[in-house]
């Protein structure tokens, strides 16, 4: 580290350079992923001593759980709002939801999951983080919003649609980190819309069993 560097990253307030040893550990997330990230790797590329990170975070942990907050706070800017209930068709809306989904989740799972062998991390970053609202959260009120206006089922079960949607998006991105090798990819966005919004069960007929002819 050059004499500049080092004066320059000195005069910094106890604040800023919190901030900067959190937005370091944050870009190495992005660039690296969290797997066996180090306090002296974050420490070399912060361009402090290993010591310093102890002045300003109780713990490794502390600050990868900041870390990873902005992290997720940094993907969540980079996406717009999702559709607003009424507007396009459902179809339409909820192929942009499930796009943005695969999207978000491809940008923060691998982070998390190279975290799993951290707990402590995660218990602090839940500390850390409080109740906040998930993309899920943003997608259960969307199917509310289009429930309330009838322009779906009164009856329809938008949690269980939310959970396939989401459990999509958890696969296209965990089923490739677990095997080590690259997906062809999730279902096509269109197709995955249409089997949530159809079903795949054959109409109940009249003196039928419900379901009839469906083979479990």
């Amino acid at each position: 580290m050059s004499p500049r560097r080092a004066a320059a990253l000195h005069d910094r307030d106890d604040a800023d350079l919190r901030a900067h040893l959190i937005a370091t550990a944050e870009r190495l997330f992005a660039e690296q992923g969290s797997t066996g990230l180090t306090v002296r790797a974050i420490a070399r590329a912060a361009g402090v001593s290993d010591g310093v990170l102890y002045n300003h975070f109780d713990d490794k942990e502390e600050l990868l759980a900041a870390a990873l907050a902005a992290h997720i706070a940094s993907v969540n800017r980079g996406f717009p709002a999702l559709p607003v209930a009424g507007d396009d068709t459902v179809a339409a809306n909820l192929a942009i939801c499930l796009e943005q989904g695969l999207a978000l989740h491809a940008a923060v799972l691998p982070v998390f999951a190279g975290l799993l062998s951290q707990p402590a991390v995660l218990t602090r970053f839940a500390e850390f983080q409080g109740r906040q609202r998930l993309w899920r959260d943003e997608l259960v009120d969307y199917l509310r919003a289009e429930r309330a206006l009838g322009r779906l089922l009164p009856e329809a079960d938008v949690e269980a649609a939310a959970a396939i949607l989401v459990g999509i998006c958890h696969d296209a991105v965990l089923s490739a980190l677990l095997s080590g090798a690259p997906r062809s990819g999730p279902p096509p966005v269109e197709a995955v819309v249409a089997t949530v919004l159809s079903g795949i069960a054959r109409p109940h007929r009249a003196g039928g069993a419900p379901g009839a002819g469906v083979r479990p």
